[in-house]
């Protein structure tokens, strides 16, 4: 990805060929941990993709997992499909599993990134220094998280 404001979880990651970066789709859903996408975002008048979602199992030992997405189509952002996909993605895991909490990294000079997550009602957890390299050096980072009880709430 060439757009500065854009970073995916697998900024560090390369998959060898298509067909592997193709497998990797197709197991996502049976690998807690993996960092391909689970969902593609369509625009609502034509279903043309314009961007994805996922989410990952981000430590071994804590319960929950981590959400990302991004809207790849400059001309899309902004209207809203982030946020929807989000909330969908966040009801899908709830709806779907027995995790209590729900997670999210973004740089911290990412506005609408941040800006997303608290119109959904996630709390700001923490900063991370330096904990995200993306773009070709490292960033600080924002924790978001929200509850079970904190969703069913908003």
């Amino acid at each position: 990805m060439s757009d500065p404001n854009m970073a995916f979880p697998w900024d560090t990651f390369a998959a060898e060929s298509y067909r592997v970066f193709e497998e990797g789709l197709h197991t996502a859903s049976r690998e807690e941990t993996s960092l391909y996408p689970r969902f593609v975002v369509t625009r609502r008048e034509d279903a043309r993709p314009i961007g994805v979602t996922g989410y990952y199992r981000a430590h071994p030992v804590l319960e929950g997992y981590d959400l990302w997405y991004a809207i790849c189509d400059p001309t899309e952002r902004g209207k809203g499909y982030g946020t929807e996909a989000v909330a969908i993605t966040a009801d899908y895991l709830f709806s779907n599993t027995h995790v209590e909490r729900l997670g999210a990294v973004c740089d911290i000079k990412n506005v609408p990134s941040y800006r997303l997550l608290e119109s959904l009602h996630f709390r700001r957890e923490g900063r991370l220094r330096r904990a995200l390299f993306h773009h070709g050096g490292w960033h600080d980072a924002f924790v978001y998280g929200i509850t079970r009880e904190d969703w069913k709430g908003r």
